[in-house]
């Protein structure tokens, strides 16, 4: 089945790349969650209009992401969120909650969808969060969760 891919998915594809997968993968998972769309010579035209808007919010190049990765890394980020006496906090830290705590250490926006938690943050104190800035560019950022 050939499908167009609309967000990014792990091990297949960014958005705006026409893929080729096993049906069965297309039609129960890819196209019910909007993660792709059928490929159509129709469909073909939004493959331009998916990649212009993918450029328009990617890092300019190489060293504007290590310029990005240097301020992020530079010292730790804090999060503010609700927390119980005991330190345990009242659902997970979101990455949304990440990225605006992000843009407002650095200065600089991050897409919320290149924040990377390997587990799930339910506890006040340091965590470390990875931020994919570019194909080549990683950054590895040092989180504080404290109370709000």
């Amino acid at each position: 089945m050939k499908l167009i891919l609309t967000q990014e998915v792990t091990g297949l594809g960014a958005p705006g790349d026409v893929v080729e997968v096993k049906d069965g993968y297309g039609r129960n998972y890819l196209v019910p969650r909007g993660l792709a769309l059928r490929w159509t010579r129709g469909a073909e035209k939004t493959v331009e209009s998916i990649k212009s808007a993918r450029a328009s919010r990617a890092v300019r190049d190489l060293d504007h992401a290590e310029q990005i990765k240097t301020k992020l890394e530079a010292q730790p980020v804090s999060v503010k969120v609700r927390a119980g006496s005991g330190g345990r906090l009242f659902g997970a830290v979101t990455v949304t909650e990440i990225a605006g705590a992000l843009a407002d250490a650095s200065g600089e926006q991050v897409d919320k969808r290149t924040i990377v938690v390997e587990n799930p943050i339910r506890s006040l104190g340091a965590h470390e969060v990875s931020v994919k800035l570019h194909d080549d560019v990683s950054a590895t950022v040092a989180l504080n969760v404290i109370p709000a």
